[in-house]
């Protein structure tokens, strides 16, 4: 046996940590490979749910989530808490996923000390540095810093060849996302207490809103849109687990809170969360995780944004952007419910992500990787 080296998993969100499960289960798999997870739990709550579930112990965390805490915070505290880690454990690889300012920054201090960076989920992009923000720059700047670029998709390792990041150190893996879902989803599931009250004979709406650029009055054409779709449509209910944030939580609560039909309900651990989904008819969403997951479970996504970085769920036909106008979204809403040829059509479609088998083609390379590391000193 030969010791490879040390890969140190680097993540702080509830979807990183979702999408990084599938990566650390191979990875832990590899017995030349010493593996440490170091979790910044920029959120904390939703983080520990997955990391219970997926049966993930860090060895590091920075538990840095505070309340009122800012961008400039949450960098800053990663970048730091991040340099003490790297300075104790010296790993040969660091591995971060996605957009958030855990992979920037944990990405910006291996930097600062020569250290390797992967990136999984690597070429996502908008082209538009503020849609959505500050996630388009995190990773961007990302692309820059990272060694190894793990893209879903060829349009995302297209993005990167376009801004001149070598072809050989770029691989199109798939999306772990869809790694994970496969081990969560069941076909019969028995949901808590939360969902006691809703109607599952009844056609379910999965809705999400959390977007800082769709705060104010984005968010309550979006509500009005689902108010107006509850008036035209006797046999729905919205299932809606209402994000932390009060400012997304106090508009929800006064625009559709006293609604019979419309059920604002806590965020839910990823296994029910997944397994609502999956029981859903129709997703409304301004989450870029769900525009992956939901295709893959044959359910039609409607988003909620001006642009997305998942272009080629829109061009598959799984997903339409529809943005946030009131009228917009209610129409789009309103052909998919009433209309079956166009619903089965999106429901039905190709879901362009992967087949599941992302994480252990991740993991190959990083072995490979490390075996040419070892072999050049």
């Amino acid at each position: 046996m030969v010791y490879l080296g040390k890969v140190l998993v680097v993540f702080g969100t509830r979807p990183e940590a979702i999408k990084m499960a599938p990566v650390i289960r191979e990875l832990k798999q590899v017995q030349d490979i010493e593996t440490v997870v170091l979790v910044t739990a920029q959120h904390r709550e939703m983080l520990d749910q997955v990391l219970q579930l997926f049966n993930i112990e860090p060895d590091h965390d920075l538990d840095l989530m505070r309340e009122g805490q800012d961008l400039y915070s949450i960098t800053t505290g990663v970048l730091n808490g991040v340099r003490e880690v790297l300075e104790k454990e010296k790993p040969d690889l660091v591995v971060v996923h996605g957009d958030t300012a855990t992979t920037f920054a944990a990405s910006l201090a291996a930097f600062y000390q020569r250290i390797p960076v992967a990136h999984v989920e690597a070429g996502l992009r908008t082209h538009n540095k503020y849609s959505p923000f500050p996630e388009e720059i995190n990773r961007t700047l990302t692309s820059r810093l990272a060694d190894l670029h793990f893209a879903p998709t060829d349009l995302n390792r297209d993005n990167l060849l376009r801004e001149s990041i070598g072809d050989l150190r770029i691989w199109v893996t798939g999306n772990t996302v869809i790694d994970a879902l496969i081990q969560t989803v069941r076909p019969s599931f028995d949901f808590g207490s939360e969902l006691s009250g809703v109607d599952f004979n009844r056609r379910i709406i999965l809705l999400t809103t959390h977007r800082r650029e769709n705060w104010g009055s984005r968010m309550q054409q979006i509500y009005q849109a689902i108010l107006d779709l509850l008036d035209t449509f006797g046999d729905i209910e919205i299932v809606f687990p209402v994000h932390k944030n009060p400012i997304v939580r106090n508009l929800a609560e006064s625009m559709l809170g006293e609604s019979k039909r419309v059920h604002l309900i806590e965020p839910l651990e990823y296994e029910p969360f997944a397994n609502l989904m999956n029981q859903s008819y129709l997703v409304l969403t301004d989450s870029g995780g769900m525009q992956e997951e939901a295709p893959s479970l044959g359910k039609p996504v409607l988003v909620l944004r001006d642009t997305t970085e998942r272009p080629e769920a829109v061009k598959a036909g799984t997903v339409k952007l529809v943005g946030t106008n009131r009228e917009r979204v209610f129409n789009e809403a309103r052909n998919l419910l009433a209309n079956q040829l166009d619903y089965h059509k999106m429901a039905r479609a190709i879901n362009p992500y992967g087949d599941g088998k992302a994480a252990g083609r991740i993991a190959k390379v990083i072995v490979e990787f490390l075996y040419a590391r070892l072999g050049a000193q």
